[in-house]
């Protein structure tokens, strides 16, 4: 049975069309828009808040948006124990709405950084990550200027007991090292999971490593474990 997707739609977002092709036409998923406007959700497997620069980024990324009437029905859907999945602005505004813990701060080197990145899978024991391998290296885009994540010292050891950290930066080899963690990021985060485990945030673009003709099909099998998750629930 096919999924059901829905890709929210800010003013501003520039990655809705990469996420609904990943999903439509990749993952061969029943997708659909959901503008920043609606307060329903609808019968959904899946909510993908993707990348831009929703409201053009003014005050701080995604602080905006997370007042958008669709962000009220995200925290419902949410509460009742359906995915979401925050993709560098999505990310950025789940940690602003209070779905996911830190925050974000401008790239280390205070430049905006657009490249292919190596990240790590570190917890395989969510329903976005169990059908890889911890260690598994993706090799996966990125695009932002304020990807720094941040959290405290309390905040970061409350993470790694709860396991809650999902993918680190790394090099090719999967070693964890300073060069790769190219926008300093606290612990070379690259991606958290909220407690409860339904909702994921990640600074990389999976949705534009979905095909060869892209540089990278690493994407793939990371949309290929949600949806084995999906299917199994």
């Amino acid at each position: 049975m096919s999924k059901k997707i829905g890709v929210i739609v800010f003013p501003g977002s520039n990655c809705d069309h990469d996420a609904y092709h990943a999903m439509k036409h990749v993952m061969n998923a029943d997708t659909t828009f959901l503008w920043h406007k609606d307060k329903e959700i609808g019968n959904l497997d899946l909510v993908i808040v993707p990348g831009g620069f929703s409201y053009g980024d003014y005050l701080r990324s995604g602080a905006i948006a997370r007042f958008s009437p669709i962000m009220e029905a995200v925290q419902d859907y949410v509460k009742k124990g359906f995915p979401v999945l925050g993709i560098c602005n999505g990310f950025q505004i789940l940690l602003e709405a209070g779905l996911l813990p830190g925050a974000m701060l401008h790239n280390e080197k205070l430049r905006f950084v657009c490249k292919n990145v190596n990240i790590r899978v570190e917890n395989n024991r969510s329903l976005f990550t169990s059908g890889m391998k911890e260690g598994t290296v993706l090799n996966v885009p990125v695009s932002h200027g304020e990807g720094n994540y941040f959290i405290d010292d309390e905040g970061l050891s409350d993470l790694k007991e709860h396991e809650q950290i999902a993918f680190r930066y790394c090099d090719a080899n999967g070693n964890v090292t300073q060069e790769a963690n190219f926008n300093g990021s606290v612990d070379s985060i690259a991606g958290i999971i909220n407690k409860q485990g339904n909702v994921l945030g990640m600074m990389p673009h999976p949705e534009r490593a979905m095909e060869p003709l892209l540089g990278s099909s690493d994407g793939k099998p990371f949309f290929e474990s949600i949806f084995n998750s999906l299917q199994l629930a």
